[in-house]
């Protein structure tokens, strides 16, 4: 075999190797880099949708009927809040099914997923009155864990979350919705302010 047809055979090989570092440096780039699409101003949405639901379920003279108004709240604000972080993920050109985004969503669904089937087993044996608090303490879990790939603000966020939610079980029944509003309405709207100045919108 000549030295020719051995140098040819060498650089695809080479060109190979290449494109497998380069493969690596970009998937590497983006595990280590921080999930920046979370939006600042879908959660000042969010925030004001909660104060909405907050209001309607004061009026509300049946638990049915309050529940019904946080759930429609919960629906809005997954679809607000989706299709915010959608919009500014295609802004920023940033992938959300990969790296940092991918594990931001693994980390923040299964507390959420606990606290859909803890807000059924609650409900039908009708502790209504721990459903509140264990939304905010495992929404604030969910942030946290979520959070722990994105931006730093967002952690803290959880904190504040959870420790709303301990407080809210130490506080009478009739003050439900409206630390359910303060909460969810006045976390997000402030903190999504500071996001959406801090980190582009």
């Amino acid at each position: 075999m000549s030295r020719r047809a051995g140098a040819e055979r060498a650089v695809p090989s080479l060109q190979g190797r290449a494109i497998d570092d380069l493969r690596f440096i970009r998937e590497t780039m983006e595990n280590a880099a921080a999930f920046t699409a979370v939006s600042g101003w879908g959660m000042v949405a969010v925030g004001g949708i909660a104060f909405a639901a907050a209001a309607v379920a004061v009026t509300q003279p049946t638990v049915r009927g309050q529940l019904i108004a946080w759930f429609a709240a919960a629906g809005a604000s997954i679809a607000v809040s989706s299709y915010a972080i959608w919009r500014k993920a295609k802004r920023a050109n940033a992938p959300l099914f990969h790296g940092a985004a991918r594990k931001f969503l693994l980390s923040f669904l299964p507390p959420m997923t606990v606290g859909a089937i803890l807000t059924y087993v609650l409900l039908e044996r009708g502790d209504f009155e721990l459903v509140p608090p264990m939304w905010l303490m495992l929404y604030g879990t969910a942030v946290i864990t979520g959070g722990a790939f994105s931006v730093r603000v967002v952690p803290l966020m959880g904190l504040l979350f959870i420790a709303v939610g301990v407080a809210s079980l130490m506080m009478p029944a009739w003050t439900t919705h409206w630390v359910l509003g303060a909460a969810f309405g006045a976390l997000h709207v402030i903190f999504g302010l500071i996001i959406a100045r801090r980190h582009g919108g």
